[in-house]
């Protein structure tokens, strides 16, 4: 089958990566792509979320599955685009439906939808304009550290962690009265501190069935020991050593059975992707967050473990057949670390020289594109997270090491990457 995927990070480039190695992909095309997907497919140039230029592209090239790596388009409904329109509805979506996307677009929606469930999460109170003094109210009353986080979709900076109430007051009114974050944080939710230790877990869902994916853990942290500002990611691993067999059937029972149960019974239709974010507090898990699509760079440290054909899993996704799957997975530990630009998470440089790409001949190692973009014969950086280097090993510093090591060869101006992802497990 011909197939559209939509995205252009190191998530994508992984998707394409493994979609391209099926037996039922023909063509594989990714919008807008980078320079990694041109390897996997054939790179368009479309916006993800020009949903009238997608429908067109569909239609010329005969598509019959259009895979959504990133949640802007899923928020904004791309799922429910294809499904009400006679022209396209034929094609099968790998993607919630706008309300599905609302776990992630909206975390006062996603904090009702664990309330209502009963699944296991933090504490919370939501403001806005209207009632915004009984919000300050409620802050200079609360235990500190206090978490804040804008309602809607903030390109990963919505959430912020105050350690006392002077500057949880000001971030507030920031947020609200400032619109620090634009119209995602006309609405604020107020939320407890959990304090632990965080798991990236991830299912498959058809809206009825679901498969569990390799759990992951990242490091967001620009510098070494979880120093510096926030980031889009700086590395993964993949499994998480303290992600026992007792630990992960807590959050199948308390967590994924009633969010699964929960979408069917709201009638919610989702058929993709669900990110837990999970907090590990004692021995029970927590939900921080969840996400309506496959983290990054966690992703990149999954997929490779996967032995399954991932176009398979995405077929019997839309037929609603996920019961009839069984997934396999390597055993062996991936460590995934991400090589960023200067300056990021902040003002960075793009267009720089990538060198050393080309004398990249390790085994058991994948070098994944996320922003970079070929010009003429030469690959240069087009983002904050330029690569992501995933490799295997029979231990986690053994795979670290060699994710290492071929950054070492890698380079250009600027380059910086942590050297202790998974640190706190050797």
């Amino acid at each position: 089958m011909n197939i559209l995927l939509l995205g252009s990070g190191g998530r994508e480039h992984a998707f394409a990566w493994k979609m391209s190695q099926s037996s039922r992909c023909t063509k594989l095309f990714i919008a807008p792509g980078n320079a990694g997907t041109s390897l996997c497919g054939t790179n368009v140039e479309l916006a993800v979320t020009d949903f009238d230029g997608i429908k067109q592209f569909c239609i010329e090239h005969t598509i019959e599955m259009v895979v959504v790596g990133p949640e802007e388009p899923l928020v904004k409904g791309i799922y429910d685009y294809f499904k009400n329109d006679p022209a396209i509805q034929h094609i099968s979506v790998i993607g919630p439906s706008k309300a599905g996307a609302n776990l992630e677009g909206s975390k006062a929606f996603a904090k009702a939808f664990m309330q209502r469930h009963k699944i296991p999460s933090a504490a919370y109170r939501e403001f806005n304009a209207d009632n915004y003094e009984d919000g300050i109210a409620y802050l200079q009353s609360h235990a500190t550290p206090i978490v804040l986080k804008a309602d809607g979709l903030a390109a990963g900076k919505g959430v912020i962690i105050c350690q006392n109430h002077v500057e949880a007051m000001a971030e507030f009114e920031l947020m609200i009265q400032q619109a620090k974050f634009g119209d995602a944080s006309k609405k604020v939710v107020v939320e407890d501190f959990l304090s632990g230790i965080e798991l990236s877990v991830f299912v498959l869902t058809d809206g009825e069935h679901y498969v569990l994916l390799p759990e992951a853990k990242d490091y967001k942290r620009i510098d070494e020991g979880d120093k510096g500002l926030n980031t889009g990611g700086m590395g993964a691993i993949s499994p998480v050593p303290f992600a026992t067999e007792t630990f992960m059937q807590k959050i199948t029972s308390t967590i994924i059975d009633p969010t699964i149960s929960g979408l069917k019974k709201e009638q919610i239709e989702y058929a993709g992707f669900i990110f837990f974010g999970i907090i590990k507090v004692g021995d029970d898990p927590y939900v921080i967050e969840y996400n309506c699509r496959m983290g990054d760079p966690e992703t990149e440290a999954v997929l490779p473990r996967l032995k399954n054909d991932l176009v398979e899993l995405f077929e019997a996704t839309a037929a609603k057949k996920l019961h009839e799957i069984k997934l396999e997975t390597d055993n062996r530990q991936t460590a995934t670390i991400v090589a960023v630009s200067g300056g990021y998470p902040g003002e960075y440089e793009k267009g720089l020289l990538i060198d050393g790409l080309d004398l990249l001949q390790e085994d058991d190692a994948i070098v994944f594109h996320a922003g970079t973009k070929q010009e003429d014969d030469k690959t240069v950086t087009n983002g904050g997270r330029v690569l992501a280097v995933t490799s295997f090993g029979n231990t986690l510093q053994k795979a670290v090491e060699k994710s290492r090591a071929i950054l070492d060869i890698v380079e250009f101006d600027g380059m910086h990457f942590r050297s202790d992802i998974g640190y706190e497990f050797y």
